[in-house]
């Protein structure tokens, strides 16, 4: 697996959507009942039932989505003692949810503060571009389109599972099959784990067509132990739906420029 660490893309305006993603992003991960313990690593059986009824409360259900209902027992967020021991408590759901909205919500939701970081990395590499080229309005709209089209195709392909699914990994999938299709020849520096991280820049159609080949192969569970835990299914279907959406833009696209002399997107000193 590469790590993106910059892109030799400049954009023409100030990504402010793109910013306004990552700062919500990071709020709502912040003030997330129950995920401090995620970050410091602490965190008791309390707080862990707490964060799995808000989670379940916010996040997209995929039987949700489909039945359109909700399930006659939730988790209450309280604690107590049953036949196997302490646990969290489960009953009637004490809320109304729209199952729609849920998709929306569960953008914004992250299950750890790796998870965060790693979306937020990609979208900050290569949002700025495709905002700059789709204009920030049509952008955002954009993002929330492979959202929910990654959402509904993970349900869709997964229509008896309860596990809510969080995470802004579709929406910015979307953004990565853009980038590909309307810059697949922008430079973009990654680090290569090879013994040690060896940095090497290379077109974005090799690591973008990298990273959803891997997606491809964790979608069908061969390549992991735990491809159950992750939705690699809606990181296919966002990646297709950004390109499907940004494939019309390609020919008014310029090609990105090949400054010289530049060092991890930095003007190089003279002797490097």
């Amino acid at each position: 697996m590469v790590i993106p660490v910059h892109d030799v893309n400049p954009a023409r305006r100030t990504p402010w959507v793109t910013y306004a993603l990552i700062l919500a992003n990071v709020l709502v991960f912040l003030f997330t009942p129950g995920m401090t313990g995620s970050v410091t690593g602490g965190g008791g059986l309390a707080q862990m039932c707490h964060l799995q009824a808000f989670l379940d409360h916010y996040a997209a259900v995929p039987q949700e989505l489909l039945q359109h209902r909700l399930p006659r027992l939730v988790p209450t967020g309280a604690t107590g003692v049953g036949p196997q021991g302490p646990g969290c408590v489960i009953g009637p759901p004490d809320y109304g949810k729209s199952p729609e909205l849920s998709v929306l919500t569960a953008m914004f939701l992250h299950g750890g503060w790796l998870h965060l970081l790693g979306n937020m990395l990609f979208l900050w590499i290569f949002g700025n571009n495709v905002e700059d080229r789709m204009g920030h309005l049509r952008y955002l709209l954009f993002y929330g389109v492979c959202g929910y089209a990654a959402t509904y195709g993970f349900a869709l392909l997964n229509a008896d599972s309860t596990a809510p699914l969080l995470g802004a990994s579709g929406a910015i999938a979307g953004v990565l099959g853009a980038y590909l299709v309307l810059y697949p020849k922008a430079r973009v520096w990654v680090l290569v784990p090879f013994l040690i991280f060896l940095p090497l820049r290379l077109p974005a159609w090799i690591v973008l067509g990298f990273w959803f080949v891997l997606q491809a192969v964790y979608s069908s569970g061969g390549a992991v132990s735990d491809a159950g835990t992750v939705a690699y299914v809606a990181h296919v279907v966002g990646f297709l739906a950004g390109m499907l959406i940004a494939w019309p833009l390609r020919p008014g696209t310029p090609p990105p420029p090949e400054p010289r002399g530049l060092l991890f997107g930095r003007r190089a000193r003279p002797g490097w």
